[in-house]
């Protein structure tokens, strides 16, 4: 059995998997003042679910990585391999500086590989990232602020806006605070998703790249977008079950 960790900036995402199948998954609030034993606390009802005996981790939080990398040699001698310089991918970065490239990014785009040889891959997550890849080859990619980032910007930044569920309203032309709120982020993030893919799309002249979705609101706004879109909320773990076969 084997530990996936995918470590972001707002969650943890822990999955466990045998024979290249994601068979439970459990999501966590990133805190980064916990030492390795606060997370062996927190964590040991999950972790004691399944007897795994290897771990691999993708980090985008360094402080958080030493933590897990810690818990997991002190409380099962294990030592977790680490996304990161040494680590066969898979994947050729084709930037200006290869270092500054997200262990998600990595993922995700090792995980499309087994949609497509081609894809441009979009990642709802703390960040909405769209990534274009051929053939084993990161070519690029484009950062806009996550969804959630923005609603909050607009909550604390406007007095008489409340927080609102992240439900999609009857119709974009809604006649309540509520749901006027909840139709320009949904169907505004709906439509950025669209014209961001087929801007990537003319400007890489790929018209026959697949198209593939990940993240924790990917469920929530790929419905609503006109492009077809694969929706596939274990993307960034199924990169990471391929980068661990190549490292065994």
């Amino acid at each position: 059995m084997l530990l996936l960790v995918d470590v972001g900036n707002s969650n943890i995402v822990f999955a466990f998997a045998e024979n290249d199948k994601i068979i439970k998954t459990f999501r966590f609030k990133s805190l980064q003042d916990q030492t390795c034993d606060d997370y062996y606390i927190l964590l040991r009802g999950m972790l004691e679910l399944y007897k795994f005996d290897d771990v691999i981790i993708a980090s985008v939080v360094p402080i958080i990585t030493s933590s897990l990398k810690k818990l997991f040699l002190k409380y099962f001698n294990i030592d977790s391999k680490i996304l990161g310089p040494g680590i066969k991918t898979g994947i050729q970065l084709k930037v200006d500086d290869p270092k500054t490239v997200g262990a998600d990014l990595i993922c995700d785009c090792a995980g499309a590989m087994t949609h497509a040889k081609e894809a441009i891959i979009i990642d709802l997550g703390t960040a909405t990232k769209y990534i274009y890849c051929k053939n084993n080859v990161f070519l690029g990619c484009s950062i806009a602020p996550g969804i959630s980032i923005s609603m909050k910007a607009l909550v604390n930044n406007a007095a008489l806006l409340p927080n609102v569920e992240m439900v999609p309203p009857k119709g974009v032309i809604a006649t309540n605070t509520i749901q006027c709120i909840q139709s320009g982020v949904i169907f505004g993030a709906a439509s950025q998703v669209d014209g961001m893919v087929n801007r990537i799309k003319r400007e890489m002249n790929c018209p026959n790249a697949v198209v593939v979705a990940t993240g924790g609101l990917s469920k929530v706004i790929i419905p609503f977008c006109e492009n077809e879109i694969i929706l596939d909320k274990n993307l960034t773990l199924h990169g990471l079950v391929d980068i661990y076969k190549r490292n065994i």
